[in-house]
């Protein structure tokens, strides 16, 4: 397997696409499925910008110091996809808000990787060596790990901290 950062969050980016696919086509009343689907939503989303926040962005930003304000936008978008998971998690399916809020979430997050893998992974490759990507992709490996799977664990309520206040 490789531990390429990009190869990493580029494989999370595809199973959070095809959770984000198959709540667009659950229907209408497939309340059951949508929540389940909602569940690993959330699950996915927290490690992956837990993961990012704390171990892709920190290192891009002072390696690659001319991408400086993409990563400050996508601190921005992973704090709106956090307020929205936040309110998800405390919601059921059947909810009126609750599919709006999905999609809102999902509309959010798309833009945010079409971003990331059209425009700044490409730059990051080009600055970055193998080496350091693998090594960046290794630590991504072990903050997996320990990344929060809830948004009310305390290290993913802290993430949503700092992204307001750093």
């Amino acid at each position: 397997m490789s531990t390429d950062a990009i190869v990493l969050l580029r494989e999370d980016h595809k199973a959070i696409r095809k959770l984000f696919r198959d709540f667009e086509k659950a229907g209408d009343n497939a309340k059951a499925t949508k929540g389940r689907l909602v569940d690993k939503i959330i699950e996915a989303l927290t490690v992956h910008t837990y993961i990012e926040n704390e171990g892709m962005y920190p290192e891009v930003r002072k390696l690659v110091p001319e991408l400086e304000s993409d990563i400050l936008e996508s601190y921005e978008e992973h704090h709106v996809a956090d307020l929205l998971v936040q309110e998800l998690a405390t919601m059921k399916p059947d909810d009126e808000h609750f599919t709006a809020k999905v999609t809102v979430l999902i509309e959010n997050v798309d833009h945010h990787i079409e971003e990331e893998e059209g425009e700044w992974f490409p730059q990051v490759r080009e600055h970055l060596g193998r080496k350091q990507l693998q090594e960046i992709g290794a630590r991504l490996l072990e903050l997996k790990k320990k990344a929060p799977t809830s948004p009310a664990q305390p290290s993913a309520v802290k993430k949503a901290v700092d992204a307001v206040i750093s």
